[in-house]
């Protein structure tokens, strides 16, 4: 007797609207599972989480949008709400650029205006 393969349903993707400094109303699907269905050339060696953990772009990043994103990765992220701070980078140093000029080079997404890190993190969940 033949078995018969099991068929999976399809995901329901997840709506979610941002609303933060940079984005107003924006609204996206989630259609991927969690952690899965990367791009084959995404290939990071750490989580959103670690780098937050880390003080990625001296704490001033992603202060605004926490609701959007998982709770757990900003359990021990080293955040600073009010201005960037060095002294919360892992090596101390100011390790980022001002998005002006991320802006003038056209290294942003209308919709990732956050840049790279916010475009890996939506890969991430």
């Amino acid at each position: 007797m033949k078995r018969k393969k099991k068929t999976q349903r399809p995901r329901r993707a997840k709506v979610v609207i941002a609303t933060d400094k940079m984005q107003k109303r924006y609204r996206y699907e989630r259609v991927a599972p969690a952690g899965r269905d990367f791009d084959p050339g995404f290939k990071p060696q750490l989580t959103p989480q670690r780098m937050l953990a880390l003080g990625v772009f001296c704490g001033k990043y992603m202060t605004d949008c926490r609701k959007e994103f998982p709770a757990n990765w900003f359990k021990r992220a080293k955040l600073s709400p009010k201005g960037r701070d060095w002294s919360l980078n892992y090596f101390g140093v100011s390790a980022s650029q001002p998005l002006s000029i991320w802006r003038n080079k056209g290294w942003i997404h209308r919709d990732d205006p956050r840049g790279w890190f916010q475009c890996g993190a939506f890969e991430r969940l």
